[in-house]
């Protein structure tokens, strides 16, 4: 099967970024596996390209390229068919709806598959017959505002399925569209076992990680573990993440530091690439998100062995963690019951050891194995139903063997998805 994704920008960092090379690179050992990148601002991926997976980019702004310098006139010119609605539709004009269009139109693939709402219009407006169109949602349909959730409306239903990364998520989008034919499935996003030796959960660091804005409410985690330096003054908390363009939240919760005298015990150790060396240095992670589209730090810090106190906020949590067993999860923005959650964790190591071995196993179903052959059922599924034969939708037994011993624990559910596929395709 030929599998293409498109992206905003594959050389930059984010979730959306890191869990679309995942899932390509995973697909790509029995797939024939495309990633096109709108833009191109760098030489080479800041993550590092997937292994065979062909990268691909539409407009080229380094330096050196006829793009940068910006002589075609369409590339001042306001974007018509990328939703204004989407908060990138200023970094897109006429000329990426031109190049867009004309990629979509000669699009050889069996499957093209948009990593963001405004692509996803695209894809579903633009891609000739044939391909199965699938569109990604890696927020959630409540955090777009009203002018694109009217955009989504209106033009997802040419696509043939969406798959949010919550089932809170696909929830919404099937109570909140009126589009009862369009295909809404909940996959999770994937993370790879760690390649370092997990935590063992005695060094008397918290760890949290993401980007410095207000909805990650790290002001919040702050002032938490001041309380807990109270009760434990031999513990320490670092924060991991860049802030946005105005560093304004950055700057704020510096300040906020300073206030509270935490300068020896809470540190902003700016971004890391990769997180994972990170985690394992901690023994406790926490997020007090007043939103989470998924929550690809819970899992993280939970593959590497790792309790989380997390906010019970939409819409990921809930689905990640067991209250109690492999993490604690806490009212949204109740300060007290985030030192209370930490402070259980602190003064019990058996308690916490025990929590963040059960962290290890329940987050080995994020493992890109399982993740990737939903994805891939659902592809074949598609394609059948397009009127593709078994070389469009023959499911790769070996993509799962290929994976090892995550891949072993899946292979009898894989194995039940195909059979169930091909019996499908024999009614």
């Amino acid at each position: 099967m030929h599998i293409t994704f498109m992206l905003h920008n594959a050389y930059g960092i984010g979730g959306t970024i890191r869990t679309t090379f995942t899932l390509a690179g995973t697909l790509a050992q029995q797939h024939d596996v495309e990633i096109v990148s709108v833009f191109r601002h760098l030489d080479r991926p800041t993550l590092g390209a997937p292994d065979g997976v062909r990268m691909t980019h539409l407009v080229d702004t380094r330096k050196d390229s006829a793009d940068y310098a910006g002589d075609d006139p369409d590339h001042a010119r306001p974007a018509t068919v990328f939703p204004r609605g989407d908060h990138r539709h200023r970094q897109y004009s006429r000329l990426t709806d031109t190049r867009i269009a004309g990629y979509l139109k000669s699009l050889e693939a069996d499957v093209i598959v948009g990593t963001r709402p405004g692509l996803n219009v695209q894809i579903a407006r633009q891609t000739r017959r044939g391909p199965v169109r699938v569109g990604q949602e890696h927020l959630t349909l409540d955090s777009h505002n009203a002018l694109l959730r009217r955009e989504i409306g209106y033009r997802y239903g040419l696509l043939d399925a969406v798959t949010t990364v919550s089932e809170a998520d696909a929830r919404a989008y099937r109570n909140g569209l009126a589009l009862p034919g369009l295909r809404i499935e909940a996959i999770p996003n994937s993370v790879p076992e760690p390649l370092l030796p997990v935590s063992d959960t005695t060094a008397k660091w918290v760890v949290a990680a993401g980007r410095l804005t207000e909805t990650k409410r790290f002001d919040l985690l702050i002032r938490a573990f001041g309380q807990v330096v109270e009760v434990r003054p031999d513990w320490r908390l670092r924060i991991y993440g860049s802030g946005d363009a105005s560093g304004n939240e950055k700057g704020a919760l510096r300040a906020l530091i300073d206030e509270l005298g935490l300068y020896n015990h809470v540190f902003l150790m700016g971004p890391a690439n990769p997180i994972e060396a990170e985690w394992v240095k901690g023994s406790v992670a926490a997020v007090t998100s007043r939103l989470e589209s998924f929550g690809m730090s819970l899992v993280e810090a939970m593959r590497s062995g790792l309790p989380v106190v997390s906010t019970d906020c939409p819409h990921g949590p809930r689905e990640i963690i067991s209250d109690g067993v492999d993490g604690r999860l806490v009212p949204v923005g109740d300060t007290g019951a985030v030192v209370a959650a930490l402070l259980q964790l602190i003064e019990d190591d058996a308690l916490r050891a025990a929590m963040g071995r059960a962290a290890r196993d329940s987050s080995a179903r994020f493992d890109p194995a399982p993740v990737a052959a939903r994805h891939e059922a659902l592809f074949t599924e598609l394609a059948a139903g397009h009127g593709g034969g078994p070389s469009r939708g023959a499911l790769g037994e070996g993509l799962l063997r290929a994976r090892g011993t995550a891949g072993s624990r899946t292979y009898g559910l894989r194995h039940r998805i195909s059979g169930a596929v091909r019996r499908r395709r024999a009614a």
